[in-house]
């Protein structure tokens, strides 16, 4: 998650009775959201009860940031779809085609079949500045390639996950464009993807931006709970900024990749407009949100949450330690309903 990462304003009486009966989370139906597991803290549950919590909740999407042995091991035979994460310190070794071949074999194809891998999300947040910069690209192609040598092609797409800084406008959606300084890392990278059919990963932060800006942005416009459009036809943050980076995928020749959100979320604590009740109405409206898509791109989002639980040992500031649905003890922070 990038640190500079943005609900309608629901009635105090609904707030007040979500509160009182967040006794359970009910995952059902809207198989286009999933949620990411991240494990940095020292209090959560065995591998094994994590996946159970998945699978109990209905929840059938999981976005794993590395390749957890134990997490792979449990998601044998759940049927939950897998992204699958290359760690950034572990790109330039990949840039190697022997060592790419050797970890899609000992991470991907020991599972096949009976771990459902849909993505290998090779980086995430790389920004054209970083050391890891020059490595996305090669690990990409060499990931794809041993994807390939392994039959998976038809069932695995290899991509990379993206932040919404990489763009250099914003506002109006429309007007999307990347960043003078991203556009030579980013070009090459969608080119890849639209080669190979697959999509572009991104981490869509309403929280971040709401933040940053609040003399501009509304909370109602972030929280999904603004009434009526605004002057440019949007009436929450979210779809603004994912439209922004269609436009700007456009803009580099690329109008027909699909984005998925593999991260969006809000947290309950430790910064500005972090509350409980702030967070839980744009996890619920971000749910109900995802099955109809954009203006400019109707349809589902398939779209990640995050995340699984509160992580006591994130670095960073406060907040990164607060975007937890599910306390460590798997009980529910919000009542959450796909139905």
């Amino acid at each position: 998650m990038f640190f500079s990462r943005g609900n309608t304003a629901i009635p105090a009486i609904f707030l007040l009775l979500g509160i009182l009966s967040s006794t359970g989370v009910e995952f059902t139906g809207a198989q286009s959201v999933g949620v990411c597991y991240g494990g940095n803290g020292n209090n959560l549950p065995t591998k094994q009860a994590v996946v159970d919590l998945y699978k109990s909740n209905r929840i059938m999407k999981i976005r794993l940031y590395y390749p957890d042995g134990g997490a792979l091991q449990a998601l044998k035979g759940s049927n939950i779809e897998v992204i699958l994460g290359v760690p950034n310190d572990q790109l330039q070794s990949l840039t190697n085609a022997g060592a790419a071949t050797n970890w899609v074999n000992k991470y991907v194809k020991a599972y096949t079949p009976g771990v459902k891998f849909k993505y290998i999300a090779v980086g995430n947040e790389v920004h054209p500045g970083d050391a890891a910069a020059g490595s996305v690209l090669p690990a990409l192609q060499n990931i794809q390639n041993a994807i390939s040598s392994a039959n998976l092609q038809g069932q695995i797409k290899v991509s990379t996950a993206i932040d919404t800084t990489l763009l250099g406008k914003s506002y109006p959606p429309r007007d999307g464009v990347f960043s003078n300084g991203a556009t030579p890392y980013i070009k090459p990278i969608v080119n890849f993807l639209a080669k190979n059919g697959a999509p572009l990963l991104a981490n869509v932060y309403p929280y971040f931006a709401y933040v940053n800006n609040q003399q501009s942005i509304g909370l109602d416009y972030a929280l999904f709970t603004k009434q009526g459009k605004n002057e440019v036809g949007y009436q929450n943050l979210f779809d603004a900024l994912l439209d922004s980076l269609y436009a700007a995928l456009d803009k580099v020749g690329q109008s027909n990749i699909k984005v998925v959100v593999s991260e969006s979320g809000w947290p309950s604590g430790g910064g500005a407009g972090a509350t409980v009740q702030n967070a839980g109405t744009y996890y619920k409206n971000l749910i109900n949100h995802a099955k109809g898509g954009t203006p400019n791109k109707p349809g589902p989002i398939e779209t990640y949450l995050f995340a699984m639980f509160d992580e006591n040992q994130k670095q960073g500031p406060e907040i990164e330690r607060h975007f937890g649905l599910f306390r460590p003890d798997k009980s529910p922070k919000y009542q959450l309903n796909f139905s």
